[in-house]
């Protein structure tokens, strides 16, 4: 056994620099998928999420400050390689009818590591006793949930039916 054992305070503090870190990754990728993105709704769904994302980092300050730690990152492989994936597919389905369904795929792919950080980073805060940075990770989670329920719906709009071969 290690003789300085690692905590939950410790885990949580790794999982908090590894979603700031995300998150900064996050808002430069929003732009470039919204310049790729054909459908004007699409496009105006990126770029009002780039602007949230920018109160989630905020946010991720505050919960940094609450516990008398600066604010700071950790690479992230996990977002590297879900923005990599997003990045092929604006490569490979550039000027093509499917380029908007991809880039909504490798959102919500985002969306979902999101999710998955921020409901344990709020379930360990409230372990932990920190209820205001619950509170603050809640808050971003709910974003989070909206966000991808918002590309579920676009997605209907603008991946319409009849574009696949077989139609």
């Amino acid at each position: 056994m290690a003789e300085n054992p690692k905590m939950l305070e410790d885990m949580f503090f790794d999982m908090l620099k590894d979603v700031y870190y995300a998150e900064k990754q996050v808002v430069k990728a929003l732009v470039k998928m919204a310049k790729a993105a054909q459908s004007a709704n699409l496009k105006t769904a990126f770029l009002a999420h780039r602007s949230e994302t920018e109160g989630q980092i905020e946010r991720l300050s505050e919960v940094f400050e609450l516990a008398g730690k600066p604010p700071r990152g950790k690479t992230c492989d996990a977002i590297l390689g879900i923005l990599e994936e997003g990045k092929t597919v604006m490569e490979t389905y550039a000027d093509s009818p499917a380029l908007d369904a991809g880039l909504i795929a490798a959102a919500q792919a985002v969306e979902h590591y999101e999710i998955a950080r921020y409901g344990t980073l709020r379930a360990w805060a409230l372990q932990l006793g920190m209820k205001e940075a619950a509170a603050l990770l809640g808050a971003t989670l709910a974003e989070e949930t909206k966000a991808d329920l918002s590309l579920s719906k676009l997605a209907t709009l603008v991946n319409p039916t009849g574009l696949s071969k077989a139609a």
